[in-house]
């Protein structure tokens, strides 16, 4: 599993472990998790032809029978040597609630490695005393310190992003604040670090210990501080666009309107799929209120419909994520002469109280 908070860069290092993977002749198999359904995570590794199934509609905590069920359809489908889970970016207590009932009751079939967890820099930054900047409330920092409590390899990703005064800052306070685990640095994005993580997921198995302690009531309240919202919108115009700028438009009115009521991104992320294209995909990425969106993927030409999906989560209410991304939506003519953005599915909602299927302090 790579697990790391909402925004850490999950979905990237996924990519990059699958295919250092195939590299190696080994086919690998991937499975998305969320509280809703319709993930862009899904939508890009697909893209880029990786077998993935997703289970929505809870974390894998709680859909411990969906995760071993998933497992066995890529089983049926294309044999994996290797199945990569990403959490939930609000989930803790994966240990055990998830590899320690994987070992107990399936160890005749699986072995589990080491628990990653990423850390987006600039957001650890903050958390720990050291740079400026809007945060989280207390009770959403406690899930993310929990996570970090239980990683067994803490991987800083995104390492160019801050200095390396910065980056020795917060390694310092990592070892000190959780000095069982092994802290690496890496950069999903230009491949930095990568290898030497790899080789440890490949090399080592989780090592068994007495789980963590976790307040469920607590853990239950920060992830009820947090709004979600997935939506579908269909993009048309009589006349070509571009793609690539009508998202990244996008991106920055959901930025302004939820700023302006005091909402904090957790993650915001974007895919457009143009009609009839075949796996073409651009994709956008907000991580924080005050950082500016970036896309990732481009699309080289201009199209003239398609679908976007969209996931949006913040330390908000569910209501204001619904504003901000329907007023977003219906200011895009003015910018986009003709653009029509017909909305096709919008779920948005708090997450409820975590209830794991199984809960085991060790795996004996």
């Amino acid at each position: 599993m790579i697990g790391g908070f909402l925004g850490a860069g999950k979905t990237t290092a996924v990519a990059r472990l699958a295919a250092a993977l195939q590299a190696r002749g080994l086919r690998a198999g991937l499975i998305t998790n969320d509280q809703g359904s319709g993930l862009v995570d899904t939508t890009v590794l697909r893209a880029r032809g990786f077998a993935t199934e997703e289970i929505p509609g809870g974390c894998f905590c709680c859909r411990f029978n969906s995760l071993v069920d998933a497992a066995g359809k890529l089983t049926t489908a294309t044999r994996p040597d290797v199945f990569i889970a990403e959490p939930v970016g609000s989930c803790t207590d994966l240990v055990a609630t998830v590899t320690y009932p994987l070992r107990r009751i399936y160890g005749d079939r699986f072995t589990i490695a080491p628990l990653s967890v990423l850390v987006d820099p600039q957001r650890a930054l903050r958390v720990f005393g050291f740079g400026e900047g809007r945060a989280f409330s207390d009770k959403v920092l406690y899930i993310y310190r929990k996570q970090l409590e239980e990683a067994d390899l803490v991987i800083i990703n995104k390492c160019e992003t801050v200095s390396a005064a910065d980056l020795a800052r917060l390694r310092d306070a990592l070892s000190r604040e959780f000095p069982h685990a092994e802290i690496l640095n890496a950069s999903a994005r230009n491949g930095d670090g990568l290898e030497e993580w790899f080789g440890r997921l490949l090399s080592h198995e989780q090592v068994a210990r007495k789980a963590m302690e976790v307040d469920y009531e607590v853990y239950a309240d920060g992830e009820a501080r947090l709004g979600w919202l997935n939506a579908t919108v269909q993009l048309g115009a009589a006349v070509e666009f571009d793609a690539n700028a009508v998202l990244e438009h996008l991106a920055r009115g959901i930025q302004q309107r939820l700023d302006a009521a005091g909402g904090e991104v957790a993650h915001l992320k974007m895919t457009f799929s143009p009609d009839g294209g075949l796996n073409d995909l651009a994709a956008v990425n907000l991580v924080r209120s005050d950082f500016v969106p970036e896309l990732s993927l481009r699309l080289d030409q201009r199209c003239g419909a398609g679908q976007l999906i969209l996931n949006l989560r913040a330390e908000a209410a569910p209501d204001a994520l619904k504003a901000a991304v329907e007023m977003s939506l219906a200011a895009l003519p003015v910018q986009f002469s003709g653009l029509r953005a017909g909305l096709e599915h919008l779920e948005h909602f708090r997450p409820g109280k975590p209830q794991p299927t199984h809960r085991l302090l060790s795996p004996a």
